[in-house]
């Protein structure tokens, strides 16, 4: 029998420790308000006779108490009481100390593997995870109703994310990216506005990655079909000047061809910034920036095309992979890719069909990227297509008043999973 302790953590069951505290509180009380050691062998065989695999420390407590007032010792079980009390008070002045100190002398395994764009090693990670210890020991004392804490230490329900809880901010988001780089945005009480090229557009986006990385917590999607905008202003800033420099000195062709290399150079530079930018940020919590970037050309778009060829350099990017210390190519882990299958790309003599034979190429070699049927998603979300929070987890479509839809600049209030096979093991009590 495995027993869940009020910190969560599983230890073994040990029959002794039940045995101790009772005599402690037998040393407290008159001669002839004592348990035998007979009685206290048989409250505990009570309780080992319900052969429950896993059993919280409260219950096994609220047990021993029933046990002594059914033998009518009721000076005992009061005795009892008191000290299991004043434990509880011990435990609340100060909970988080252990799990504190553990994390600094890195002994903290369950943290040190919870998130694979945090490295516990580095000062910034440790002071958001010394936080993150005593926003977690908040909420599961004080902040949350004591039934959702006791169903989420008996592995009932897991509660995501108690460790940013006592803050009031929010979950994974949808990027409102369009608006922020048609309109403008501010960041640090600066004004940036519309960027007039592919590659400062693409910077202005990281670092709106990293300023919403730095003040939420879970992931963050961009949607890339709002670059193609911009890569297509850099084409006729790049047509302009060499029309002005080459004016009757190259013919139409030649002219072209000198635009579209400087524009396959500009592509390239600029999705060499996403994804150097993604991996080597820092955010205030210590992070790298958990980014899902959504690969998705829509029927109708005045930029297809652009969007065509931004997603062709990501995923050659994504192939080639990205070099660590030792100057090997590996594959990172962010940003995610997730990539939409559609009729023109479908590999069904589709204009697109190149990407998705480039995509499949990639997700061979690298595990990226994962894809989403454009066809299933009509069928379930009102015929719309949209990027999930994240790699998965999607919203559906949100209307405004005036019956619009909203798919950008949304974002999850919080997590909670329910583990069915847990509740149903539990309410059949073996």
């Amino acid at each position: 029998m495995k027993v869940i302790k009020r910190d969560g953590t599983s230890v073994d069951y040990d029959r002794s420790k039940i045995v101790i505290a009772i005599e402690k509180a037998n040393a407290e009380v008159p001669q002839a308000d004592r348990l035998s050691r007979t009685d206290i062998d048989a409250i505990i065989d009570g309780i080992e006779a319900q052969k429950r695999p896993r059993i919280l420390v409260e219950d096994i407590q609220d047990l021993v108490e029933q046990g002594l007032v059914e033998r009518n010792k009721f000076h005992l079980a009061k005795t009892y009481i008191i000290y299991r009390y004043n434990r509880a008070l011990v435990r609340k002045a100060n909970t988080t100390d252990e799990s504190i100190l553990a994390l600094l002398r890195n002994e903290n395994k369950e943290l040190a593997e919870e998130n694979s764009n945090k490295n516990t090693m580095i000062a910034a990670t440790q002071r958001d995870y010394i936080a993150g210890e005593v926003s977690r020991d908040l909420t599961r004392r004080i902040l949350l109703p004591e039934h959702i804490s006791k169903a989420h230490d008996e592995g009932a329900i897991h509660f995501h994310d108690a460790d940013y809880f006592v803050q009031p901010i929010f979950n994974c988001c949808l990027i409102n990216i369009g608006d922020m780089l048609e309109n403008g945005t501010v960041m640090n009480g600066k004004l940036i506005e519309s960027p007039k090229t592919f590659q400062v557009a693409c910077t202005i986006t990281t670092q709106i990655i990293a300023c919403v990385a730095s003040n939420q917590y879970g992931g963050q999607s961009v949607d890339l079909r709002h670059l193609g905008k911009y890569l297509r202003r850099s084409r006729e800033k790049f047509k302009a000047h060499i029309s002005y420099e080459c004016a009757g000195k190259v013919d139409e062709t030649t002219m072209d061809r000198l635009v579209m290399d400087q524009l396959r150079c500009e592509l390239k530079n600029g999705v060499q910034t996403l994804q150097y930018q993604i991996n080597t940020l820092m955010t205030t919590n210590g992070q790298s920036p958990f980014v899902t970037l959504f690969l998705n050309l829509q029927e109708g778009d005045p930029y297809i095309e652009e969007n065509a060829m931004i997603i062709e350099e990501v995923l050659r990017q994504r192939l080639e992979g990205i070099k660590n210390e030792a100057g090997v190519y590996i594959t990172p882990a962010f940003p995610k890719l997730v990539y939409v299958l559609d009729e023109h790309n479908c590999l069904k003599g589709g204009k697109y069909d190149y990407l998705t034979e480039l995509a499949v190429k990639c997700s061979a070699k690298r595990m990226y990227p994962d894809y989403i049927s454009a066809k299933k998603m009509r069928e379930n979300y009102q015929g719309n297509v949209f990027s999930p929070m994240g790699c998965r987890s999607f919203l559906a479509p949100w209307q405004d008043e005036n019956g619009n839809y909203k798919f950008e600049g949304r974002f999850n209030q919080g997590v909670v999973s329910l583990n069915l096979h847990q509740i149903g093991i539990l309410a059949h009590g073996d």
